[in-house]
């Protein structure tokens, strides 16, 4: 049994994610634990998947302290004097998805080992319930926001900008914006009440997404713009041009300013980031989860991927979108982040996903393994999908941890060679999914 992805556990509501499994969750996770801590982004299956879980803990004898409607890395700051956190998120997924991430005390989501014990459990059903006297209690952590604001200002300085943030309609609103203000800044928020139906815009926060952020940039002539996902661990920006500034090139930002010996990225990150830091860079697999345990791995300074997840160790494993925009906003108090982003090599990089039936899974990757391997390249590495490096760029070829995707990506100092080399991968998983 294979239940969680590169990024927790994941499904649509009440079909693929339902009650049941949330409650399994939460007795095999909760069997040898004694307190946990228990959250909820604002999606609307937030409430039943919190109760349902947090049911199966108790019924373990876990102890649940319930954060309330909090943001991602405000969960893990809170499970960092408990035995382990649990988020019900689905972070940049549509609001028909609910989920559930599990955090360790350091803030790194659990790792390839601690899940499959938790799978091994569920899959045999052999829960380790408490008898009537001995189920665990119900508490309430009110302060958790706070101490999320007060450990992410022991590591930032004074920053007198004006910024627009784009909250998701999620519980970024009660961190990011009151963050920036005590840093000195002028804030203007959007999308700032919490509604688990995105009314504002989608949650994940691509470029297509963020055209109100855009405007509002320019016509308030502000310094930068800020974008949260549905949970905030991801961090996207508009610069002062109202231009995007996408996951490759913060990489490239926060590699050089905070990658002073080791950085990890993953096997997806643009070459740019390379020869702009010119540091030590491992390669990992796409995940928050492997990217941060990979930092650990390496005693690296910093890690992060394309998506707009980045990971600052001095501060936390966890992925921190409202600590990405702080320190973001301390880069641009220095310099204008549209003349920053000048000195970054540009090359054209290409994305792409093919849906698949998921019932047709394995069938599906068993038809992706023969067809990589037909492609003549350079060199074929195995490290998270099929990476295919060329003379003049590379691809990337990975089912996704999170959805029924093939995703695609392909880069190459000159645009034409890039869509070539994307015609050939895009045209290979096409014989596999149709």
């Amino acid at each position: 049994m294979s239940l969680f992805g590169s990024s927790g556990v994941r499904g649509i509501v009440n079909v693929e994610f339902t009650p049941e499994l949330a409650a399994m969750i939460g007795m095999a996770a909760g069997a040898n634990a004694k307190r946990c801590v228990v959250g909820t982004d604002s999606r609307t299956s937030g409430p039943m998947i919190v109760a349902a879980v947090s049911s199966g803990l108790m019924a373990a004898g876990c102890d649940v302290h319930y954060a309330g409607v909090v943001a991602t890395p405000t969960l893990a700051e809170a499970a960092r004097k408990m035995d382990f956190g649990v988020m019900a998120t689905a972070s940049h997924n549509p609001p028909e998805y609910g989920g559930v991430k599990l955090w360790n005390p350091d803030g790194s989501g659990l790792s390839p080992d601690q899940a499959k014990a938790i799978e091994r459990m569920i899959d045999s059903r052999r829960f380790k319930l408490k008898p009537w006297d001995e189920i665990g209690k119900t508490l309430v952590l009110p302060d958790a926001p706070e101490r999320h604001v007060d450990r992410i200002m022991k590591g930032v300085g004074r920053a007198k900008l004006k910024v627009v943030v784009d909250c998701a309609n999620g519980p970024a609103s009660t961190v990011t914006p009151i963050v920036l203000q005590r840093m000195g800044c002028h804030v203007v928020t959007i999308n700032s009440n919490p509604d688990g139906r995105f009314p504002g815009r989608p949650p994940e926060p691509v470029e297509e997404n963020l055209g109100i952020l855009k405007n509002a940039v320019l016509s308030m002539d502000a310094d930068l713009g800020i974008a949260h996902d549905g949970d905030a661990d991801r961090m996207v920006a508009i610069d002062d041009k109202g231009q995007f500034l996408g996951g490759d090139e913060l990489l490239a930002i926060f590699a050089k300013k905070y990658g002073k010996r080791r950085i990890v990225v993953t096997a997806d990150a643009s070459m740019a980031v390379d020869d702009y830091v010119k540091r030590k860079i491992y390669r990992t697999r796409v995940g928050d989860v492997f990217v941060s345990h990979e930092v650990k791995k390496r005693k690296a300074d910093f890690g992060g991927e394309p998506s707009g997840t980045f990971i600052f160790p001095d501060q936390t494993y966890c992925p921190d979108g409202i600590l990405a925009a702080a320190r973001l906003v301390e880069i641009a108090s220095d310099k204008k982040l549209s003349e920053v982003r000048k000195k970054i090599p540009k090359y054209p990089i290409l994305r792409r996903a093919e849906i698949f039936n998921l019932r047709h899974r394995e069938k599906v990757l068993r038809c992706l393994d023969r067809e990589m391997k037909k492609i003549k390249c350079k060199e074929r590495l195995m490290l998270d999908g099929y990476r295919l490096q060329f003379k003049d760029g590379w691809a990337l070829v990975r089912p996704s941890g999170t959805e029924p995707k093939i995703r695609m990506v392909a880069e190459a100092r000159e645009r034409k060679r890039a869509g070539e080399i994307m015609s050939i991968i895009s045209r290979a998983v096409k014989r596999c999914v149709d």
